[in-house]
């Protein structure tokens, strides 16, 4: 039987007057490589302008002062990297101390791909023991892995966020056959292994494999490079804060589609792109009863 559609966003998360940076949660993201290193700014962006308390951006240590200039409001780490500058294997101890020290985190923006790296992406699925978002080429790496999907400790929220060709990659299917079904397969896989799926594209699908939201914001504009690495970060804020990886997912889905909304109404939609995203989060909030 098809999944009732959720047409109402949840609730915003709370901003009491009496907080501090602590209150709203601290987010860490792994991500970049050699030559994209935008790929972790514009995730670390996305975070910030999601309301987090504090951002740390981990990165290899070759492009950290690329990443370092963007922008002053998110921390950053340096990590090992191989010859290639990707995350090497011996900064896996490292991010999951990391990660034991914030409030949810995310993998995948501009990693490439390595034998390395489909090591570290299911230690961190199987290990990291808070909320996390993964995208990209951590879900590439998590497409293979041996023994099939791998298992996240029991009750630690595991967000995806692949487009049709990645999901299509973690089913074995075509990305034709992807399309002819979105809904039914994402609730199907969120059901099986336990954790949300939100699957990109026109008319967002976001499921726990219990619930659905169809999005309805966003436009063509936005189909262009970067702009998933702002969602990353944006529900990886919304995790941090405290929100259920469902209610984070749609949440997210829906600003960061409104934010494109707002940009294309000034610049258009053929100007825009990815980093344009987080300069109209702040609007995008309002607009959904922030303040």
């Amino acid at each position: 039987m098809p999944l009732p559609i959720n047409t109402v966003l949840p609730a915003l998360p709370a901003r009491p007057a009496a907080s501090h940076k602590g209150t709203f949660g601290k987010v860490l993201i792994v991500a970049g490589s050699r030559g994209m290193s935008g790929a972790a700014c514009l995730a670390g962006l996305g975070a910030l302008r999601g309301g987090a308390g504090l951002v740390q951006v981990a990165v290899p240590a070759g492009i950290l002062p690329v990443v370092a200039a963007v922008e002053p409001s998110y921390l950053t780490v340096p990590l090992a990297e191989d010859q290639e500058g990707r995350i090497d294997r011996q900064a896996a101890r490292e991010i999951l101390a990391l990660a034991g020290k914030c409030t949810a985190m995310a993998i995948g923006p501009g990693w490439g791909t390595s034998p390395d790296l489909q090591e570290l992406a299911r230690l961190v699925f199987t290990e990291a023991p808070v909320p996390l978002v993964v995208d990209a080429d951590g879900l590439n790496a998590l497409s293979r892995t041996p023994g099939g999907w791998p298992q996240a400790p029991a009750g630690v929220a595991r967000v995806i966020t692949p487009h049709p060709g990645e999901f299509a990659r973690i089913l074995g299917i075509d990305t034709k056959a992807v399309q002819a079904d979105r809904e039914t397969l994402a609730a199907e896989f969120a059901a099986r292994h336990g954790l949300t799926v939100l699957l990109k594209g026109h008319q967002t699908v976001i499921t726990d494999g219990q619930r659905m939201t169809i999005n309805t914001t966003g436009n063509s504009g936005m189909s262009t490079g970067g702009t998933g690495d702002v969602l990353t970060g944006l529900i990886t804020a919304l995790l941090a804060q405290g929100l259920g990886a469902y209610d984070a997912a749609r949440l997210g889905a829906h600003l960061h589609g409104l934010a494109g909304d707002l940009a294309a109404a000034v610049l258009s939609q053929p100007g825009l792109i990815a980093s344009d995203l987080p300069k109209y989060l702040g609007q995008a909030w309002l607009q959904v009863g922030a303040t």
